[in-house]
């Protein structure tokens, strides 16, 4: 065959004859300004690589920390600029052909991933609480990640003073792929998002430099339990692309209300199918679950929170949940709000065991990092009631209790790596014995913040129980309520025994010290402090932000 006769084939089959001209090729059009904090994060984490590269190893640790406050600044400054833009109410819409929502549950989510991330990050740069190795000052991260725990290597790492400033970068990453996540407006962007958060973490959680078996142990369980999660996740996107022709969430839910006009002749025989959509939108329903730590998706949290090093814990605990939920609101309002009836029970079940799992598991815990895990397990469930409300009511009072929530559990551990023993920190809970007597501050700071995980009133946690469980009652799940007051009450049991262990037990002699912080991990906890008193004697303005951002652009 000559090479015309090929050349005029290939031709014809692109559909286009050498006689008619090419069409042009369309651009795609991306609204860059709109999508300025996710750039900014993306960017600045790509310049820390470039800084662990090129930049001298004892300049490092100074520059990652100088770049990483900057960029989350700069990004919350840009998600407030857009919001005083009106991006958030009456300039909400679709933008990168049609892949982000720019809406207000999406710049409230944004900025609170942003604050709380900032706030953390401090943790994360804080270098005075363990006592100095061979002069250099140590981080709360091994000394080398690749040397084998125990090994000469590790040994000579240590005695060189390195750190392993890659953890500035990799949080950067993750903190790009949370703000996409509960932004994302098609089911791929959803998945590229959900990888691009948690591969980071994966990493994050297996760097601690004191009990590094333990911490890798964790990694590889959440990394494990990860994948499977991803591999739902993607099942339900492949089954829900196959019933609606789409992974458009518009389209989904225009197929779903039954009110799409055309129909792809390709898909015909699957298009509009109940059970790839019933068991596709389960599938999706059990990643984001799995990632919101809700039960029986939860048996990775008590062992990553144990393992992982405190700082991450805290990032972790507190931005993976604002981001996962923000997602699990958009599938559920805005995507399948027509399946509601079908939904609504099995959210109201997996709700209750979580509450009243996460409240009765935490009772028998004897280590303080557990303890919080189970913790965090019964607020999913406390937030999951606001979710099942099907209100604008539902969405607001969900988007507040994340912004309260977020800020006690990063104060929370950073008081946690305060108190530490010749092994580093003392998380058993017999060496927190006493510790009022011993340091009255740190436990008056633990103690607002265990009152706030338990909903007592003046603190963010009653302001937000109340708020979510006023929008369950008023969106016909009084049930719930009931369930959550019952589950409120069993975890302040635990809450109050560890204030009164740290005020009314006599302190052992060879218990743990309270190591002195730098004024990073003291900004990180006043601000937690802070948060926690303002949003409990003055919830108003908040609770109306959050009402003002609380409507999904469809």
């Amino acid at each position: 065959m000559s090479a015309t006769a090929v050349h005029s084939l290939w031709t014809m089959v692109g559909g286009v004859t050498s006689a008619a001209p090419a069409e042009k090729f369309k651009a795609p059009v991306i609204e860059y300004a709109q999508l300025t904090p996710v750039l900014i994060v993306i960017g600045v984490a790509v310049v820390g690589v470039l800084v662990e590269a090129f930049v001298p190893r004892r300049s490092r640790y100074y520059t990652q920390v100088f770049l990483t406050v900057v960029a989350l600044a700069a990004a919350f400054a840009a998600v407030v600029g857009l919001a005083a833009g009106g991006y958030g109410t009456t300039k909400a819409h679709i933008a990168a052909m049609g892949a982000l929502a720019i809406d207000g549950p999406t710049l409230f989510l944004q900025g609170t991933i942003l604050l709380t991330s900032l706030v953390a990050v401090f943790t994360f740069a804080e270098r005075r609480l363990d006592p100095a190795a061979h002069g250099n000052r140590v981080d709360s991260f091994a000394a080398q990640a690749a040397s084998v725990p125990g090994s000469d290597s590790e040994k000579a790492a240590v005695k060189a003073g390195f750190t392993t400033t890659e953890v500035f970068p990799l949080v950067l990453f993750s903190v790009a792929g949370m703000l996409v996540f509960p932004a994302a407006n098609d089911l791929l962007t959803l998945f590229v998002a959900l990888e691009v958060f948690s591969l980071p973490l994966y990493l994050l959680c297996a760097v601690a430099r004191r009990k590094r078996l333990m911490s890798q142990e964790a990694a590889v369980k959440y990394f494990l339990l990860g994948a499977f999660s991803s591999a739902f996740l993607l099942f339900g996107i492949a089954l829900l692309y196959g019933y609606a022709g789409s992974v458009s969430y518009a389209t989904i839910a225009n197929v779903v209300d039954g009110s799409v006009t055309r129909i792809d002749p390709a898909l015909a025989d699957t298009m509009g199918n109940d059970v790839l959509l019933l068991i596709g939108g389960a599938m999706i329903l059990t990643g984001l679950l799995f990632k919101v730590g809700a039960v029986p998706f939860h048996m990775w949290t008590p062992d990553v929170y144990q393992g992982a090093p405190t700082p991450v814990t805290g990032f972790m605990a507190a931005a993976t949940k604002v981001a996962a939920f923000g997602a699990l609101l958009r599938l559920l309002y805005v995507v399948l709000p027509g399946l509601a009836w079908d939904w609504r029970p099995v959210m109201w079940a997996v709700a209750i065991v979580t509450m009243l799992g996460g409240a009765i598991v935490a009772i028998t815990q004897t280590d303080i990092k557990r303890l919080l895990a189970y913790s965090s397990i019964a607020h999913a469930g406390f937030i999951l009631a606001g979710v099942i409300a099907t209100t604008p009511e539902g969405i607001s009072s969900v988007l507040f209790y994340l912004g309260a929530y977020s800020f006690v559990t990063v104060g929370a551990f950073a008081v946690v790596t305060l108190v530490r023993d010749a092994g580093g920190e003392a998380t058993h809970l017999s060496k927190w014995a006493g510790l009022g007597r011993r340091s009255p501050l740190v436990a008056a700071v633990f103690a607002v913040f265990l009152l706030a995980f338990a909903g007592i009133p003046l603190t963010s946690g009653f302001s937000g129980k109340f708020a979510v469980f006023k929008a369950a009652a008023d969106g016909g799940a009084g049930g719930l309520v009931v369930v959550g007051v019952i589950s409120s009450a069993i975890a302040a049991f635990f809450y109050i025994r560890v204030i009164v262990l740290m005020f009314f037990s006599e302190p052992k002699a060879d218990g743990p010290t309270v190591a002195v912080p730098s004024p990073l991990t003291m900004t990180t906890i006043a601000v937690g402090v802070a948060v926690t008193l303002v949003l409990g004697l003055a919830p108003q303005y908040f609770l109306d932000l959050a009402g003002q951002a609380g409507v999904f652009v469809r």
